[in-house]
């Protein structure tokens, strides 16, 4: 491991542990955004552009309208407020609306303001939480810069009389940004009839709103309100008829997800080869129907299937699953998983990439925390999700840390160790026996004791124990070898290991450079102490792999 480029721990999460992070729950918000018709993100084309794609399935003829209703309207007005000519007219409306205040004497004409700016607001910048920010397409600040440019000029007016700068005071008072922002906001009415624009003022912010949208969501109440007053009135079952039907626009889209046995399903395998040629840069040729079965298809699990009133197995039993996820009946993700007794593991995700804005490998990953800690109904005994490998030095591999708290496996002596307590020590070297650090017990380490651990390492020369250096004339330190052997063991519990008795380590198979012998064949070439050492690594390197291993393996010395 110490010698590797890029050292791998496996990394689990214990699920019932699991606290997702504000990034994660944007993830879930988002999703179901989408679901409820409400993302703003040309969700609709993508929809509709299945129909010509090769690997699609047929939509129905009344999905087919919901979309192409959803795209008129969403198509509509995206093309016509992205133009940039817009915002240079609207600046100009600002600039008079300021100098009708002025002419109005909400503002002081004494003062030279500064011209207004308008800026475009993404989608992605858009606050989500405020009501109606969906619909948010431009925005200016200029009532700040207003309220700046008074506030500078009163400091320069020192020389008033008491009861003028009383007066004054209560002028600073009135000319907040946010009472600035309503006075302009007044005067703008010409410009929402003349673009379509709704204009509000929001904490001094002057926002531009999609008039059409807004209406339609003003409808939308109205008809929940109408609604719940004709359910108190009567039961009948008009009164419980969905909005969605009056507002084609806010048709609920339908969510599946499809727990399956692995096998070789057509649908999956051409959305496998369409990731990995998008995502992944593949050529064609690489992404073979041979090569995917092998991979994601194939496995050595058998499969152990549920049985009545056996609260050990889960309802879909044991063994190598591929999850779907499905959205109005087209395939958008397969998960390929393992489902074992104590565990669910993560094993690859492929997903279209039409969906990318949906971050569905962090969506699938929460789903499948959420199955393990479902499914401990039925088999108190599956508490943990793996993600497989970490490599501390793969940017592209810190993702599953996120998911929190994790743990890392030593290699070493197969103990868990905090994350927490692991990262501080990945980040100064690339590879720790983590276990030394085990007794931390998720407490963060202080840097005294990364720096006096990282000494006695070099002291020891501690660059591998499989290090066997000939010719030298110094010998080998004694260490209570048997003792740390016991250690070994006793801290190992959690891993059944092969029993070897005490026997002698003679048919051990060594590499040498390019030789390969038996230890009996190599006894004699060490010294006292270096064979007492090498016999007592070779010792727990058959307690490791067991006797029959340990003669066709080779323990390498070079």
């Amino acid at each position: 491991m110490e010698k590797t480029c890029c050292p791998s721990y496996t990394i689990r999460l214990k699920s019932s542990d699991f606290v997702p992070s504000k990034e994660q729950r944007r993830v879930l918000k988002r999703m179901q955004r989408f679901l409820d018709g409400t993302l703003d993100k040309r969700s609709d084309d993508l929809m509709d552009a299945t129909d010509s794609s090769g690997d699609s399935q047929t939509t129905t003829s009344g999905q087919r309208r919901s979309f192409a209703a959803t795209k008129s309207l969403t198509g509509n007005l995206e093309e016509k407020y992205k133009t940039e000519s817009l915002i240079p007219h609207m600046e100009s409306q600002i600039d008079k609306a300021v100098h009708a205040c002025i002419g109005s004497g909400d503002l002081s004409s004494d003062f030279q303001f500064p011209r207004a700016s308008v800026k475009k607001v993404a989608p992605a910048k858009r606050k989500l939480s405020t009501e109606g920010s969906e619909d948010l397409l431009f925005t200016s600040s200029i009532s700040f810069q207003i309220a700046a440019t008074l506030r500078r000029q009163r400091k320069d007016v020192e020389h008033e009389k008491s009861s003028e700068l009383g007066a004054g005071e209560r002028g600073q008072a009135a000319d907040t940004p946010k009472v600035i922002a309503e006075k302009l906001g007044s005067h703008l009415n010409s410009l929402a009839e003349s673009l379509g624009l709704l204009v509000r003022a929001c904490n001094g912010h002057l926002n531009f709103y999609s008039s059409e949208r807004r209406v339609d969501k003003d409808a939308v109440v109205r008809n929940q309100n109408e609604s719940k007053q004709s359910s108190s009135r009567s039961c009948s079952k008009e009164s419980f008829s969905s909005t969605a039907h009056e507002n084609p626009e806010l048709k609920r889209r339908t969510f599946e997800v499809r727990l399956k046995r692995a096998s070789f399903d057509p649908e999956e395998y051409s959305l496998y080869r369409r990731y990995q040629i998008s995502v992944h840069n593949d050529s064609p040729d690489e992404v073979a129907e041979s090569s995917y079965r092998r991979f994601l298809v194939d496995t050595p699990l058998i499969f152990v299937p549920p049985s009545s009133g056996n609260l050990t197995v889960p309802p879909c039993g044991f063994g190598s699953f591929h999850q779907q996820y499905l959205i109005d009946g087209r395939l958008v993700a397969v998960g390929v998983i393992d489902i074992l007794p104590k565990c669910l593991s993560s094993k690859y995700l492929f997903w279209d990439p039409d969906f990318a804005f949906l971050s569905l490998g962090k969506y699938s990953a929460l789903q499948e925390i959420r199955w393990v800690t479902q499914n401990q109904v039925h088999c108190p005994s599956l508490q943990y999700y793996y993600l497989g490998y970490y490599i501390h030095s793969c940017s592209k591999m810190r993702y599953k840390a996120a998911y929190r708290p994790s743990e890392l496996l030593c290699p070493l002596r197969y103990q868990w160790v905090p994350f927490d307590v692991a990262k501080p020590l990945l980040d100064r070297k690339r590879y720790i026996v983590l276990s030394d650090f085990a007794a931390q017990n998720g407490e963060p380490l202080l840097l005294s004791t990364l720096e006096n651990y990282e000494e006695q390492m070099d002291e020891q020369n501690f660059h591998g124990s499989n290090d066997i250096f000939f010719g030298e004339d110094e010998e080998m330190d004694e260490f209570n070898y048997e003792d740390s052997d016991d250690e070994l063991v006793a801290e190992s519990s959690d891993i059944k290991l092969p029993k070897v008795e005490d026997t002698d380590v003679g048919s051990i198979l060594i590499g040498l450079k390019e030789v390969r012998l038996r230890y009996k064949d190599l006894r004699q070439a060490f010294g006292s102490s270096e064979r007492r050492y090498m016999e007592t690594q070779l010792q727990r390197y058959m307690r490791a792999v067991g006797a029959e291993l340990s003669e066709r393996m080779v323990y390498s010395l070079s």
